[in-house]
């Protein structure tokens, strides 16, 4: 779920790194260079007590599905991935 890290307007990069990638945000769309995002996994759970029952200890080795989205610093203030430190 959200990470809840301070957010602050400084990135920490030096100049000799030549053109930085850029990274489309998963929630809006907008091609942001990918130091400035915020990445979030999330993944999928099974939740039906039935079906965890019938895995047993067999439900332990399935490798869920995991996706890695990047947000852009708006849509991550927006949706509370990331708050603004307070004074």
């Amino acid at each position: 779920m959200p990470v809840n890290k301070g957010y602050t307007r400084g990135w920490k990069h030096g100049k000799g790194r030549g053109k930085e990638s850029t990274v489309t945000c998963t929630f809006c769309g907008t091609k942001v260079p990918k130091y400035k995002t915020f990445t979030v996994v999330r993944g999928f759970r099974i939740t039906d007590p039935q079906l965890k029952e019938e895995l047993g200890n067999r439900g332990r080795g399935i490798s869920l599905l995991s996706n890695k989205m990047h947000a852009c610093p708006g849509c991550a203030r927006h949706r509370h991935i990331v708050r603004r430190k307070k004074r």
